[in-house]
């Protein structure tokens, strides 16, 4: 976890977040945009690809640069979504493609041996689509080019999000929050709150869910394997929350907000309301560019399921390189198709069924058990989770 380090606190968040309230307006942009930059060659260097990581900063600086040509009803925009798919593609599912011909698990001669995942590569190419498309359709205004690239690499949130927009963040870029104290506290307070999910609670977890592998699974009384799989979801929970508020909070030491991204999922009663409560940035960003584009819910009640499972496949697909990902999204996908579909049937039978505290206690259950059983394709490859059912279900 980079938010753990001394070297995120001491050399790029407090500061850049001081000289970013010491400078004139003109500069702040570039402020972001030059620590963003030296933060994302940093941690490559340290933590992950080496220096071919860290050389990827210039692959998004190019990718930046395409923000130049973009115009409203510009087919340049177009081609600026196609290169961010084809750089995302390339370096986080190319193995993962071309590995699923027949046979070529044991021969590909397609495989590249040298594969590493730049970080924060969903992240950037999911800013980098919001902002061609929205271009396009001239929902957001041009910005500087110091402004563009302090919103790509804007290093709070480059790692795990939120999922930034354009419009929301610009203002704020140009117009931070002038209490200075009152951000530093809120601020703080955020990052520490983060700090102790993560730390405190997702790590400790980790007792319980490291065991989620085909040689535990196999030797556990199965009666336990609930226990690990719904430990999981926790972990997963109190892991990535922490990593938002701690992007959240530190955009508060900038006087930046940043969007929230989880309000109680696991208290919903629904899988529909689960997934406009749990990673709240990224559940509005397929919704607006993926499922409204390809119809959303206008036609048939048969057109809108497909359209909700294929954005779920994407987000499983977005999640990670796997089958087991496609399978964790076909299974929230099948979940809000079962769910959309009980809406019509009630819709057409009548008024409301009982909303007593037994029947809402109920939809919580059945919503809480069939989103932690779903992480089991998330947690595992696809054959150890096809395993762990088998255990649970036959012992």
């Amino acid at each position: 976890m980079i938010f753990d380090t001394f070297t995120y606190y001491l050399a790029f968040l407090i500061p850049a977040a001081l000289l970013f309230r010491s400078v004139s307006a003109p500069v702040r942009p570039w402020v972001c945009a030059v620590f963003g930059a030296a933060f994302f060659v940093y941690f490559s260097v340290t933590q992950f690809g080496g220096w071919w990581g860290a050389a990827c900063v210039l692959i998004f600086f190019w990718e930046a640069s395409f923000r130049r040509f973009y115009t409203p009803r510009s087919k340049l925009c177009l081609v600026g979504v196609l290169v961010s798919v084809g750089v995302l593609v390339a370096f986080k599912y190319w193995n993962f493609l071309t590995g699923l011909a027949p046979g070529s698990r044991e021969v590909n001669p397609l495989r590249w041996k040298g594969a590493f995942l730049p970080i924060g590569i969903s992240f950037f190419t999911f800013e980098f689509i919001h902002y061609a498309v929205d271009r396009y359709h001239g929902r957001v205004e041009r910005g500087s080019a110091g402004e563009y690239l302090a919103f790509i690499f804007f290093f709070p949130t480059l790692v795990a999000g939120p999922i930034k927009r354009f419009q929301d963040f610009a203002p704020a870029l140009r117009n931070p929050s002038q209490q200075t104290a009152a951000d530093w506290g809120a601020g703080i307070t955020r990052i520490l709150v983060g700090l102790v999910k993560k730390l405190a609670i997702a790590d400790l977890l980790t007792s319980l869910t490291i065991h989620l592998n085909h040689a535990d699974i196999a030797q556990a009384n199965r009666w336990v394997l609930p226990i690990w799989v719904f430990a999981y979801g926790w972990k997963i929970y109190f892991d990535f929350s922490a990593y938002s508020d701690i992007a959240i909070g530190s955009g508060r030491l900038f006087g930046i907000g940043i969007p929230e991204n989880f309000d109680w999922p696991y208290a919903r009663r629904n899988i529909s309301e689960f997934w406009s409560h749990w990673h709240m940035s990224l559940y509005k960003w397929l919704v607006t560019y993926v499922f409204i584009p390809i119809g959303g819910s206008r036609g048939s009640t048969a057109f809108a399921c497909r359209n909700v499972m294929i954005v779920m496949l994407v987000s499983g697909l977005w999640h990670g390189a796997g089958l087991n990902f496609v399978v964790w999204g076909a299974w929230h996908g099948a979940l809000l198709v079962m769910h959309r579909l009980w809406l019509v049937y009630r819709r057409r039978s009548g008024p409301a069924t009982s909303t007593s505290t037994a029947s809402r206690a109920g939809a919580w259950l059945l919503t809480y058990t069939a989103v932690n059983f779903g992480w089991a394709f998330f947690a595992m490859d696809l054959d150890t989770a096809l395993f762990f059912f088998r255990r649970l279900l036959a012992g």
